[in-house]
């Protein structure tokens, strides 16, 4: 019964968590400097570090082409 009630409270939940259109005057906060995810080049580094540490894997960010030589 508590499933049920969950569910049926998730799906009467759902529509309010919709994805919307922004309008272009909202556009600005979202084209903000703090919305970028690599703003801060010593976090990026790191980041960077901790990908190529974790999957023996470095690069990749700024060109495009799948590693075969097909570029």
């Amino acid at each position: 019964m508590k499933t049920i009630r969950l569910l049926l409270c998730l799906a009467a939940a759902s529509p309010l968590m919709s994805c919307t259109h922004v309008k272009p005057w909202e556009r600005g906060h979202l084209a903000d400097y703090t919305m970028r995810p690599a703003r801060d080049p010593l976090t990026d580094s790191i980041s960077e570090h901790v990908w190529f540490t974790r999957e023996a894997f470095a690069g990749g960010r700024g060109v495009g082409g799948g590693g075969c030589g097909c570029n």
